[in-house]
């Protein structure tokens, strides 16, 4: 995944591209990998970094949807549940069983949880993670020892995934370059091109980073853009209806002494009719999700002070310790890609998180709805019906059991470079070879300098913010602590980079301003 070469071989390939997919969130890295496996020519275009938007903020759960069960969505329950079993065997560096404790109130509670998550275990089958099941009052608390004791009867366990969403979409990459995918990004696409008989049949991409344009054609063009789907859908037909209804999912990130141990907590019905997460993640707690629906989807979205408060108050009526503002490491808000709703309904929740595809008169093939956990599946959806569109002999989907790219049975999710999978003794090596690269950047998130130089040679970084938000997760974990090291960071990607000291000055004041937004006052 170099930039430079990937660009030089794009804009070099005479033949064109069977695909060419715009957007380089869950939705495109999925459809990048799908076409290159079945042999197909393939290009993805990103307007800015790998999952900036939408698909770098999510929940970090790989999950049936126990809230779509409850919504009598059982299909779509079924189908995430066997793509999360898939998830797990094809990327175990990644993605992980978590066991869930949800609280329970009195014993309708107890059996009205118990049934439906044995029903949940029922529809997953051979892909179930582990069986749900009542447990005492007792072992509730020894599971979470911070769950306010008084308000409990006992707790009922089930099974559901958790991952790094921006680590599994770089691995997801590189495993689609390995089968021939070309990716670029910051390429802008900011035109579709034609055929005589109206068919779209390339785009005209900027790349941001020169100002240089280049057309590329496809003989299937993919608006894989998320929240932003209507834009692309415009330059196709101006004045197209809105099919994006956006809305906002906020979480907070606590230090680990608001719940200790290896099991996250699960609050079926929050005051907003949705569920509230508190999970384990790299050694952190995440907490949320708010969901608030947004009129324009935006690429930086913001928390608003309700959400934060909803949630720090939802946090604390079920914790023995209550989190408060000063004990938020950084804050978070992603949009959700959601359908936009027939009829009157407004409330997001009822939206269904099914993904469908639209397929204009010029054949530009968009995908909407949809959520990582069923990424590859929407993928494989999106392929078939190109091919059927097309008229193009059918192929067979080779990724139900590909391996994902640092693949590795041998975890310790103690040891912070994990999730670079077999990887990581390359980085290692890198560190051995050259011993400055071995120093800590920090020891809180146990970054080292050999991880940056890794993340520009190998994953595409371009600058501080992908490396510190993305490659490796320090905006989300801890916001203050990031931009301690930027000017560290940006140091080292300038060497690697060829770029000058005032390169260095504008990243850290660029990532600086960026990283204010995930920081309390």
């Amino acid at each position: 995944m170099n930039r430079e070469q990937m660009l030089s071989q794009a804009v070099s390939n005479d033949q064109g591209f069977d695909f060419v997919i715009i957007g380089g969130g869950a939705t495109g890295i999925g459809i990048a990998l799908e076409a290159a496996t079945r042999g197909y020519r393939t290009l993805l275009l990103e307007k800015h970094d790998f999952t900036k938007s939408t698909s770098s903020k999510s929940t970090k759960l790989v999950h049936g949807g126990v809230r779509y069960l409850a919504q009598g969505d059982i299909a779509l329950v079924r189908e995430a549940c066997i793509e999360r079993g898939r998830l797990l065997k094809n990327a175990p560096h990644l993605v992980k069983n978590q066991s869930f404790v949800i609280p329970t109130f009195g014993w309708f509670d107890e059996l009205m949880y118990t049934v439906g998550l044995t029903f949940y275990d029922l529809l997953a089958g051979r892909y179930s993670l582990g069986r749900s099941l009542r447990v005492s009052k007792k072992r509730a608390l020894e599971y979470i020892p911070t769950i306010e004791p008084k308000k409990i009867t006992a707790g009922v366990v089930y099974h559901d995934g958790q991952f790094d969403d921006s680590r599994l979409a770089i691995n997801v990459l590189q495993t689609a370059t390995e089968h021939g995918a070309m990716v670029l990004n910051y390429m802008n696409v900011v035109k579709l091109t034609k055929n005589t008989n109206s068919i779209v049949d390339g785009v005209v991409a900027e790349d941001l980073e020169t100002g240089r344009s280049y057309t590329f054609h496809g003989k299937a063009i993919i608006n894989a853009t998320g929240v932003f789907a209507d834009d692309v859908l415009q330059m196709d037909i101006p004045g197209q209806a809105k099919t994006i209804s956006p809305s906002q999912g906020v979480h907070v990130v606590l230090d680990k002494s608001f719940l200790p141990g290896n099991h996250a907590m699960m609050i079926p019905k929050t005051d907003d009719g949705r569920v509230l997460f508190a999970v384990p993640w790299h050694n952190r707690i995440v907490v949320g999700t708010t969901d608030t629906p947004i009129p324009n989807a935006s690429l930086e979205p913001v928390a608003l002070e309700e959400e934060i408060e909803f949630i720090l108050n939802t946090a604390g009526r079920y914790l023995t310790k209550a989190p408060k503002r000063s004990d938020v490491l950084s804050v978070f808000a992603g949009l959700r890609p959601l359908a936009a709703p027939k009829g009157d309904s407004k409330k997001t929740k009822e939206i269904s998180r099914s993904h469908k595809i639209i397929v204009t008169q010029s054949e530009l093939f968009t995908m909407v709805g949809g959520k990582w956990t069923t990424f590859r599946r929407m993928a494989e959806d999106m392929v078939n019906k190109v091919e059927a569109v097309k008229g193009w002999e059918k192929s067979k989907s080779r990724t139900r059991n590909l391996k994902i790219h640092g693949y590795t049975n041998n975890v310790n999710h103690s040891d912070p470079l994990y999730v670079y999978g077999t990887d990581k003794e390359k980085i290692l090596e890198l560190a051995r070879v050259e011993h400055v690269l071995g120093e800590t950047l920090s020891q809180s998130l146990g970054i080292i300098k050999a991880q940056v130089v890794w993340a520009v040679r190998h994953e595409m970084a371009r600058n501080v913010e992908d490396f510190l938000a993305r490659r490796t997760r320090c905006l989300l974990l801890d916001a203050r602590e990031s931009m301690r090291i930027a000017p560290a960071v940006a140091a080292i990607m300038a060497r690697e980079l060829n770029r000058d000291k005032n390169w260095e000055r504008e990243q850290v004041e660029n990532y600086l301003a960026i990283a204010q937004n995930y920081i309390l006052s």
